[in-house]
């Protein structure tokens, strides 16, 4: 990962200064979405833009990676790999959130969610030619990553919620469950508290889809922001200086930021089904 990342910032410093550094530079551009195949059924715009690009390419990978490391008659390396993601998905993720009953219904959805959300962190650091521009004809490569757009990440989020409500109604009934939102207290605060509880619950949408949209726009807008003042200032000598503090914050990013994103989303996705499916607890 980090040659990749340093060959193509150093490619990007071998190109004639002309054509890059315009003393111009606005890292929040690399998150536009154009659309790139034109598709509209009436009010629903279903067009093909980048992220959607980048989700079928997340899709792809986190399917082709469940067949390499969880399948095979012989363990080796790689199935000893698929096995420490398929342990920390059942132990401290599924176990941790899910009561036990539910276990064997919910955990290929929080586990999946878990590699899939991985996939598409992961792959948002690595430089590919998806950036939908071209210089001199070639397409420039560049990262971004589809969970640094907000419609992504909330997208996920409204599965987990609408889940969530769905499985503590069926194992609850619906009288018993939505009972469990108002707590015991004196009837004149219940006008206050009740509110507060049902904002609460559409908080949790919140609580998933900012987290994770936050996060990833975050750290590639700061690993954009320093790489852009080179071309801002026009000038290559600032790369002795911005360039290994890019990498830092690209090496954080890549090895803490984008696993314990994907496993905070699982977890609480968990926790919040396995509230709703036992709601006194």
């Amino acid at each position: 990962m980090k040659r990749v990342f340093a060959t193509a910032t150093l490619l990007a410093l071998a190109l004639p200064a002309p054509a890059l550094a315009r003393g111009e530079f606005d890292p929040t551009t690399e998150f536009e979405q154009h659309e790139w195949v034109s598709i509209h059924l009436g009010p629903l715009n279903m067009s093909i833009t980048k992220a959607v690009v980048y989700l079928f390419l997340g899709t792809l990978l986190t399917i082709l990676l469940g067949l390499v490391l969880m399948r095979g008659k012989t363990l080796n390396r790689r199935q000893t790999v698929g096995e420490q993601i398929y342990e920390v998905a059942q132990v401290q993720v599924a176990e941790q959130g899910l009561p036990s009953k539910a276990i064997g219904r919910w955990f290929p959805y929080v586990a999946t969610l878990m590699l899939f959300i991985w996939v598409l962190n992961m792959i948002g650091f690595i430089p590919l030619p998806l950036t939908g521009e071209k210089w001199h004809g070639v397409p420039t490569w560049g990262i971004y990553a589809a969970t640094s757009s907000l419609s992504v990440t909330l997208a996920l989020a409204i599965l987990t919620f609408l889940f969530t409500h769905v499985e503590g109604i069926r194992w609850n009934g619906p009288v018993r469950y939505f009972k469990s939102w108002i707590p015991e207290a004196p009837k004149p605060l219940l006008a206050l508290i009740v509110p507060l509880e049902i904002l609460g619950q559409f908080m949790r949408l919140i609580s998933l889809s900012v987290r994770l949209f936050a996060n990833m726009l975050a750290g590639h807008i700061l690993i954009l922001t320093f790489i852009g003042l080179i071309f801002i200032l026009e000038t290559v000598v600032l790369a002795v200086f911005v360039v290994p503090i890019a990498a830092i914050f690209y090496v954080f990013e890549v090895a803490i930021v984008v696993s314990i994103q994907a496993f905070i989303f699982a977890a609480l996705s968990a926790i919040y089904i396995g509230s709703a499916i036992e709601p006194e607890h």
